[in-house]
């Protein structure tokens, strides 16, 4: 990455010494002083993207007093998590997961109910209106905050200006002193398979499909694949899920939360082809065939379905940037080269989210988008990487943050681990859904939190703690003598720290 860094006003101050009065300021070079836009299509900042780095990040600009500007092509804020990502899925997640519990979980609660029956239209309505309510809300939050939201298709003209097919016919041409660009990510296709969303679909068709298959194949078995086979198997399809790696969720996740994970959606319905890669698909009949063979090569089968999901991962959305024109350099993953502090070669035009490195996660943008306007305005800004946490919304719920245990052994690192089950705590019992763990990972010596691992009910809202805990650099000890609410699924929580320093109570 890039270490080039622009002089400070201060280091400009110090070299002209005891000459630094008035009269030197005002004939110092134009960059080193920042003065704000007047005209009407010159900015302070233009943020091209307006997904979840983009709006954050024009939010906060206007709160900080900058005039900005935020270009978006959908003309609908929010990108991919807003409209057809994080949260319509969630809402499809959700209100899957009721139907299937009425379905399947409800004699043992005491809880008699008659006929039950899917209405998908009325499901895919309530998530639209959840999605149509929140993108109305960011263009409130733009209003209050002085942001300019030009609905278009933006394209570098050159290192300061910008020019914008506009969605409503047209064009448009803003110049900015600092430029971000936000544009996000794209599915990665699977080669061979053309997409139509109807038949081969990304994560944007499966949200959106108007009948329920009766069979599903799904390529991949990360989180985007198992959110969404989840939802289909719930609501009747018969789902078989193909991941190349020896265990799903990715490499991210811990693998004792992965057996778990694969184990309990296993019972529910879910098939499983792990160490299987897919050598080719044909979507040319009614449905969609794929070959499969182990991954390490020998036995081969074939895989039939009416619906295929390709959910292989993402890639960075760049395309038509015009990044040609302002000699900008991208990596072999096609993701733009930036320094610390998020600049591209060029210092003024920055970079953040999907279309950059790290994890491609929301949170993760949202976090550089308040930094990089920091730094803008104030020469300063911060994420800590290593305390980023990561949630799959399937059910029972899985989420970590920090490291897991291969990264700590590849590292050499030496660790301590602990961990509670769910079946002894008294809420999960309470509530009937007693399936999963947490798990501490801290240093053998020091007994600072390294990782927390959680499968179980409501963890991506448990993660929360362990996130705070790895930004404080807590100890298990300092969690374990933290008091926590009786009963609560936390207790866990905090019961497994304790089994990380010394001993757990209740197990």
């Amino acid at each position: 990455m890039q270490k080039a860094m622009l002089p400070t006003t201060r280091s400009v101050l110090r070299s002209l010494g005891s000459r630094a009065g008035p009269a030197n300021l005002r004939r110092a070079p134009q960059w080193q002083f920042r003065s704000y836009a007047s005209e009407a299509k010159d900015y302070d900042v233009i943020f091209v993207g307006g997904g979840v780095a983009g709006y954050v990040g024009a939010i906060k600009a206007g709160q900080e007093g900058l005039k900005v500007a935020c270009i978006e092509k959908r003309g609908m804020l929010g990108g991919t998590c807003l409209n057809v990502g994080c949260i319509p899925s969630k809402s499809l997640l959700n209100n899957s997961h009721l139907y299937h519990q009425i379905l399947h979980d409800t004699k043992k609660r005491g809880i008699d109910v008659g006929e039950v029956k899917l209405n998908l239209k009325q499901m895919m309505k309530a998530k639209d209106e959840s999605v149509a309510g929140l993108t109305k809300g960011v263009e409130f939050l733009f209003k209050k905050n002085g942001v300019d939201y030009v609905k278009g298709h933006g394209a570098f003209v050159n290192e300061h200006e910008i020019r914008v097919n506009l969605v409503d016919g047209g064009e448009t041409q803003l110049k900015g002193k600092n430029i971000v660009i936000s544009t996000g990510s794209e599915t990665t296709p699977f080669p061979g398979l053309e997409i139509d969303e109807k038949k081969v679909i990304t994560s944007t068709g499966a949200i959106a499909l108007e009948q329920v298959p009766k069979k599903m194949s799904v390529i991949g078995g990360g989180i985007i694949g198992l959110e969404m086979a989840s939802v289909w198997s719930r609501l009747g399809a018969e789902v078989t899920v193909v991941e190349f790696l020896g265990q799903i969720g990715g490499p991210g996740m811990d693998a004792d939360i992965a057996k778990q994970a694969q184990k309990i959606l296993t019972k529910q319905g879910l098939k499983f082809k792990l160490n299987t890669k897919v050598t080719s698909g044909d979507a040319s009949g009614d449905g969609v065939k794929l070959e499969l063979e182990a991954a390490k090569g020998g036995k081969q089968e074939t895989l039939d379905a009416d619906v295929c999901l390709v959910a292989i991962g993402r890639r960075p959305y760049t395309d038509g940037l015009g990044l040609e024109n302002i000699g900008i350099e991208v990596d072999e993953r096609k993701r733009l080269v930036i320094d610390q502090e998020y600049r591209t070669k060029v210092p003024h035009i920055r970079c953040i989210g999907d279309c950059t490195f790290g994890p491609m996660l929301a949170h993760k943008a949202e976090e550089e988008a308040v930094a990089v306007v920091e730094y803008i305005k104030h020469g300063h800004g911060h994420v800590n990487y290593g305390a980023i946490p990561s949630v799959m919304y399937t059910n029972p719920e899985v989420a970590w943050v920090g490291q897991n245990e291969k990264e700590l052994k590849d590292a050499g690192v030496k660790y301590n681990v602990g961990s509670f089950p769910f079946t002894a705590n008294s809420r999960a019992k309470t509530n009937l859904e007693t399936d999963g763990m947490v798990k501490f990972l801290s240093d053998k010596e020091t007994d600072r939190i390294l990782g927390v691992h959680i499968i179980g009910a409501n963890a991506g809202e448990m993660i929360a703690e362990g996130t705070l805990a790895l930004e404080y650099g807590a100890s298990s000890e300092d969690v374990a003598r933290t008091c926590h609410a009786h009963p609560t699924l936390a207790e866990a929580f905090k019961e497994a720290a304790m089994s990380t320093y010394s001993k757990a109570i209740h197990y």
